[in-house]
């Protein structure tokens, strides 16, 4: 069988992803027990060995991940989403849908601070779903909003995900940040328009807030101006210093990480346990992320050596011209959305990206190739934002299960995701059909 060793290595792979063992190791051993079962020269191996120190290891541009990890979840634990959470709400008064549309705004604004998901569901599921719960909210739709805006983060830079891509695709970080800006506030768009239609059509979902809480407006003022400044002043800093060229992605996350910092030290709620703690987490997000490249790296080689991107190329109709490029691509997409409800972001990027990005870099999309590669990064990021909403392993869905008490039950989580997931896939069928979502702003910026 022409393609035997690829085949064996993709059923390998599922097989020890499955078994619950680490994914990096899973990758790494599956890499060079092919090498071994396809009798690979041994010098060759030590081409992963070079790739790794020389692309992971001394890697400037990575030097960002954990300045980005750390800047994230010092805003988070600066207290500024539990204020704006009342301010936002009590615009709204007793008009329907207050809580609603404050976690929306929140987590766009969350999603611009901290990319880290985990932080983000489980912070608005803690503050936001007692009071959705006390107020009368429907409890699919109190954790579904929560969910999904959560998930925003992967995508609205500054997002770890965009860094990574762009190192693995050879493409500019400010070019993807720019790229991602409008696709991302579409989809929170979105979000918001649904909610609209619920608050018209369905109001009994989600109540308005009781008379006892409501604020006078200049408080609400005063207390928005206070909450929303300095956060929205460190991501403009942090993403026009990017964009700009004024400043690189490392040099930028290093600023958002000092600027973090000192909000939460001004907010006077960091303590030494709470810094103790985000540096722990910084260090584990970064260590995941980091062995999970290097596998991957030692699995890509192994995977191509025995004719794996052919194999892929044949499956896609790309070799014999029998597909045309948009086919390629909704077959490349359909596949990540399948993969995106069994593995990580992170996995899939590092087993996926560097098979297809060739792929699609040789296409005729009927605009220049570096164009083609941001959009098809986008497109990419998109899809993968619904892999932390799909069942069965969205790992949004265990972060809200995690918080959530027993009354609330695993299928009114799923069943609450759903319309969120409909609308994650309008919002990738657009920037399908209108790449200039996604090119439109680095080609004012940025003139790309």
């Amino acid at each position: 069988m022409a393609y035997a060793g690829p085949l064996a290595m993709c059923s390998a792979l599922l097989l020890g992803i499955f078994t619950g063992y680490p994914v990096a190791f899973v990758l790494a051993g599956v890499g060079v027990l092919a090498a071994f079962a396809a009798d690979v020269p041994l010098l060759f191996l030590s081409t992963g060995v070079s790739r790794t120190f020389s692309g992971i290891l001394s890697n400037w541009l990575l030097i960002a991940v954990p300045l980005f990890v750390f800047m994230g979840l010092m805003l988070e634990k600066s207290g500024i989403a539990q204020r704006l959470l009342r301010s936002l709400a009590g615009i709204m008064g007793s008009k329907p849908g207050g809580y609603a549309f404050a976690v929306t705004i929140i987590g766009i604004v969350m999603a611009a601070s901290t990319g880290i998901i985990g932080a983000s569901v489980v912070l608005m599921g803690v503050l936001a779903l007692p009071a959705m719960r006390r107020s009368g909210y429907d409890l699919r739709l109190s954790t579904g909003i929560i969910a999904a805006t959560g998930t925003l983060g992967i995508l609205i830079p500054p997002s770890i995900m965009l860094v990574v891509l762009g190192d693995t695709m050879r493409i500019s970080v400010g070019d993807l940040f720019a790229g991602a800006l409008v696709p991302g506030l579409l989809l929170g768009g979105l979000y918001l328009l649904y909610l609209v239609g619920i608050a018209i059509f369905r109001p009994q979902m989600m109540p308005g807030l009781p008379a006892g809480e409501h604020l006078p407006i200049a408080q609400l003022a005063w207390q928005l101006a206070r909450d929303l400044v300095a956060p929205l002043v460190l991501i403009l800093l942090v993403l026009g210093s990017i964009i700009a060229g004024i400043a690189t992605p490392t040099e930028a996350a290093a600023l958002g990480a000092a600027g973090a910092f000192a909000l939460a030290m001004m907010s006077r709620q960091l303590t030494w346990a709470i810094f103790s703690d985000t540096l722990r987490e910084t260090t584990r997000t970064t260590a995941m992320i980091m062995f999970v490249m290097i596998g991957a790296t030692v699995f890509s080689v192994i995977f191509r050596k025995l004719g794996g991107d052919v194999m892929i190329e044949d499956l896609l109709g790309v070799s014999s011209g029998t597909a045309s490029p948009y086919q390629v691509l909704a077959a490349i997409m359909l596949f990540v959305f399948v993969l995106g409800m069994f593995l990580d972001w992170v996995e899939i990027t590092f087993i996926v990206i560097p098979i297809v990005a060739p792929i699609i870099a040789g296409l005729d999309f009927g605009m220049p190739k570096e164009h083609v590669l941001i959009w098809f990064a986008i497109l990419f990021a998109v899809n993968l934002q619904t892999s932390f909403l799909t069942p069965p392993f969205g790992y949004a869905l265990f972060y809200i299960r995690g918080i959530t008490p027993p009354e609330i039950s695993t299928r009114t989580i799923y069943l609450g995701i759903v319309p969120f997931v409909i609308l994650q896939a309008a919002g990738l069928l657009l920037t399908i059909w209108f790449p200039q979502l996604v090119l439109w702003l680095p080609g004012v910026l940025l003139g790309t």
